[in-house]
């Protein structure tokens, strides 16, 4: 995390990255990513290992404030 804090839910656990840390979510997790707080949320995300070598390409990440309660779109 560059600045900010998320709220990070990786598979049955959530919890809190704050600026200086980062996490580890597997190949396949179901996972999700919320600002909780005020201040924007700057991140940098690194894919790695075989399995981006066989699909020859990037995964694409939705982002979809609709779905998330408390935003705009979402249901509260």
């Amino acid at each position: 995390m560059v600045s900010g804090t998320a709220r990070v839910t990786n598979g049955e656990k959530s919890f809190l990255v704050t600026e200086n840390q980062s996490t580890y979510i597997p190949v396949g997790q179901v996972h999700a990513l919320e600002n909780p707080g005020t201040i924007p949320l700057e991140l940098i995300e690194v894919q790695s290992g075989s399995y981006l070598e066989k699909r020859g390409q990037v995964e694409n990440v939705e982002y979809r404030p609709e779905s998330s309660p408390g935003r705009a779109g979402g249901q509260p």
